[in-house]
């Protein structure tokens, strides 16, 4: 099977998922005030759910540019770290012009599924990997930009739930299994919350309460919940070893 061909493969799972999300976000976009092809637009343009759902909601609130460029900064660094990661997964083939090329389809799910095959990959791999997750995130959202226009406000506003479904979904499993991070998360759940209730936050910008949000939990959890690095663990392991042969 050529590399084309594993690519176009593991993307299609991929794809199929971002079929689901991106309808949602179509549907809220259409109810938000946008057309069907601004809505379609931005999904063609952007491949980042997270950041665009963030994007939207400052869009629809008259947020700022400032606000956005910030919170797209907060929301997406994390891509910056996965490819620095993935650089050390690819090929010769992977020139300049063609690592900016793919940097704009790097999301988790490619990263994931990249850093699971044993091989180095190139550009060939990258090209069948992006093609079906960047059909199904544009064409989802088309699809549910559509939807919204037609559908009874009832019914869009009933899938519209499905986006705060996902969500859940992605945080619940990790909370489960570390109640660090369910402190992390509740951290941010009680921060939200006060810039909704709280008088004097109410008049914060939705923009910025999403990125005071997000950097205070992560901060936060850096801090008191540092991550241990596995070799320091094992270099400690080893010289809690008796001493082994000869003499001291």
């Amino acid at each position: 099977m050529s590399s084309f061909r594993k690519g176009l493969t593991d993307g299609l799972p991929i794809g199929l998922g971002y079929l689901a999300v991106s309808f949602s976000f179509g549907i809220l976009a259409v109810a938000g005030g946008l057309n069907v092809w601004q809505a379609t637009l931005i999904s063609m343009t952007n491949l980042t759910s997270a950041g665009q759902f963030a994007g939207l909601t400052i869009m629809l609130s008259g947020g700022s540019v400032i606000e956005m460029i910030v919170s797209q900064i907060v929301i997406n660094l994390r891509y910056s770290l996965m490819s620095i990661s993935m650089s050390q997964h690819i090929d010769g083939s992977m020139n300049l012009p063609r690592k900016l090329f793919f940097g704009e389809f790097h999301t988790d799910e490619i990263f994931a599924v990249g850093m699971g095959r044993p091989e180095k990959l190139g550009h060939k791999y990258f090209l069948g990997v992006i093609i079906a997750p960047y059909i199904g995130w544009s064409l989802g959202t088309f699809l549910g930009a559509v939807c919204g226009e037609i559908l009874p406000a009832m019914v869009t506003n009933a899938l519209g739930v499905a986006l705060y479904g996902m969500f859940i979904a992605i945080i619940v499993p990790p909370m489960k299994h570390s109640w660090k991070v369910s402190i992390v998360v509740a951290l941010a759940v009680v921060l939200s919350l006060c810039f909704a209730y709280v008088p004097f936050l109410k008049n914060v910008s939705a923009g910025f309460a999403i990125i005071i949000c997000a950097v205070t939990a992560s901060v936060f959890g850096a801090i008191v919940f540092p991550v241990k690095d596995e070799n320091d663990e094992k270099d400690k392991g080893k010289d809690k070893r008796p001493f082994e042969g000869g003499t001291e």
